[in-house]
């Protein structure tokens, strides 16, 4: 195991050319993906190396060449897997400008990305050929190719992997078109749409330069090693799941595909997987199901005190985490060492629980805009509650802090974007001398770490002139063993508004610790744990209005609740009432 980072530290990648090509020749004949197949019924691993994957990159590069795709606008859409990482790694290493989209967008919306963006070309998943089918009947887009991930009968459509062949043989004859295509690292590369949680989403201007600074910075960092396996979790048409991707294979990680959230479990057992990067509100969930586990077999107070045994023993350099918490761990598949959040805050408590678990648990920061990470925990400087320190190559400063000292987080770097695609005037509504206006709201302590209090837009103004964060009551909702997730928002009422919360309870705990509960007495009892977080806080902070579901809300892929649609559909809802 390498793990000497001296090597990383040193290597200062200029694009992610020079990442692919440090990754094949650094870690040849290492595993760089597990791939699961469904052979006959029967499940079978298949393993690509780093030196196979990048074969294939330069054949697939080669082959879109030679359909005339030099320069032109590509699109990517599909979930998570291994032909994704291949086409991104492509497109933007000798082609042209990469376009990924949100793999669960509406068919209206996918037509409208590809026109927003002018893409010439479309790469997909199998599921979406009737969609893309439609598309080109439609005639609206600048789409020349369709290239189909699986096997295709369609003839408007080309499979994937007729132009990887084509490549190897263009190869084989001695083209080197793709190989001599010079890379301009801070040009234009990657159209990017944000996920749009309050607001209709934007095409943030990436370039390789943005991309690499952050790898490099990420790179010093963190502690990430070639042993590491990795679960994709994270949709990769997002620059959270792209850029942590393109980290890891920076390392010679070994990655694999997560076969959805019901299915985490049993891919972190049979991966044995390492390093898991994740949102919040999985985390949660998870933490939740551990001391739900830990309830049943009445070991809390046995648990409770081999948590301050273990502590006790760390202050003196003693660490007996992985046999103390074994049966935990083991249910964590047994090989979890490093666990990354973010996408929005983690409650505090579950972060220390974890790490009190010996999974070293860290919680970052970033949006779209900065490709993506701001600031960062790391092994040694964590402070539950917040998100690190800024990253080596970013500053960070508080606009206009108020007597609390929170104000708008601005930051600066070289992983700042280019700016909005097509949209001059947003991009200097947020970039003004240099410094990005994140939207975000939080503060700086004395020794540096940053927090954050909440999105700038998601303040709740009441009549009195008071300011209301809904994420600090959502996280102390959000710690009773019952809810899934929750919302906190103003209710218009004639001038003012009325502090509400939407809770999002989790059927499947109520039915196993109140089998009989339901309806009314259901209402009482998630009311009276509201009173309960009401006592703790001053009259002004109160919520007074509770909305109870067991429908999952309207959210991004990134698992951010996308509050103006949920709040208008509350709305809508309760006035049909």
């Amino acid at each position: 195991m390498n793990k000497n980072k001296e090597h990383i530290k040193k290597v200062d990648f200029k694009d992610l050319r020079e990442v692919l090509e440090y990754a094949v020749k650094q870690y040849a004949n290492h595993t760089a993906f597990i791939l699961k197949k469904k052979i006959d019924g029967q499940t079978e691993y298949q393993k690509k190396t780093y030196e196979e994957f990048g074969k294939e990159v330069e054949a697939l590069g080669t082959g879109l060449i030679h359909m005339g795709l030099r320069g032109k606008r590509i699109a990517i859409i599909a979930p998570n897997r291994y032909e994704w990482c291949m086409s991104y790694l492509s497109i933007l290493n000798g082609v042209g400008i990469a376009v990924p989209l949100d793999k669960s967008l509406p068919e209206r919306e996918i037509a409208l990305s590809l026109e927003q963006s002018l893409a010439d070309c479309v790469i997909f998943d199998g599921k979406y050929e009737n969609i893309m089918q439609k598309i080109k009947e439609q005639g609206n887009t600048n789409i020349q190719s369709y290239i189909c991930m699986d096997k295709t009968s369609n003839p408007s459509f080309i499979a994937l992997q007729n132009v990887i062949e084509q490549g190897k043989e263009l190869l084989k004859n001695g083209n080197t078109e793709y190989k001599n295509v010079t890379i301009h690292p801070e040009e234009m590369s990657i159209i990017l749409f944000t996920s749009g949680t309050t607001s209709s989403s934007k095409a943030v201007m990436l370039s390789h330069k943005n991309i690499t600074e952050n790898v490099n910075a990420l790179n010093i960092a963190e502690d990430i090693y070639d042993t590491d396996v990795a679960l994709l979790f994270l949709p990769l048409h997002h620059t959270f799941g792209s850029t942590g991707y393109l980290l890891f294979m920076s390392n010679g990680v070994t990655c694999t595909f997560c076969d959805g959230l019901k299915h985490i479990p049993q891919n972190l057992k049979e991966y044995k997987i390492s390093i898991f990067v994740c949102v919040p509100l999985l985390l949660e969930a998870m933490y939740k199901k551990i001391n739900h586990e830990i309830e049943k077999q009445g070991k809390t107070k046995l648990i409770a005190f081999a948590k301050k045994l273990s502590n006790a023993l760390l202050k003196i350099g003693i660490d007996i985490r992985k046999k103390l918490f074994k049966p935990i761990l083991d249910n964590l598949g047994g090989n979890l060492r490093f666990v990354v959040s973010g996408a929005a805050a983690i409650d505090k408590e579950v972060a220390k629980g974890f790490n009190e678990f010996g999974i070293l648990t860290v919680q970052g920061y970033g949006l779209t805009e900065t490709s993506p990470v701001i600031t960062a925990e790391t092994k040694g400087h964590i402070k539950y509650g917040s998100v690190g320190f800024p990253l080596s190559n970013v500053e960070v400063k508080i606009d206009k802090p108020n007597e609390q000292g929170i104000g708008e987080i601005l930051m600066k770097g070289p992983n700042l974007m280019l700016g909005y695609y097509q949209n001059e005037e947003a991009t200097k509504e947020v970039i003004v001398d240099g410094w990005f206006h994140t939207g975000d709201l939080g503060y700086q302590d004395e020794e540096g770490y940053i927090f954050v209090t909440g999105r700038k837009k998601n303040v709740i103004v009441l009549k009195n002139g008071k300011n209301i964060y809904p994420e600090e009551l959502e996280q102390l909702v959000n710690n009773l063993p019952y809810v899934a997730e929750s919302m906190v928002f103003g209710y218009p009422k004639e001038d003012d508004l009325v502090l509400s919360v939407k809770i999002v309870y989790n059927e499947e705990y109520i039915q196993q610790t109140h089998p009989n509960m339901q309806g009314t007495e259901l209402q009482e009892m998630v009311w009276s744990d509201i009173k309960k977080i009401n006592n703790q806080m001053p009259n002004y902070k109160h919520m007074k209005k509770l909305f109870l579901s067991k429908e999952p809300m309207i959210k991004t892929t990134t698992q951010k609740v996308k509050r103006y649609e949920e709040i208008a559909k509350i709305l809508q809802e309760d006035t049909k009432k």
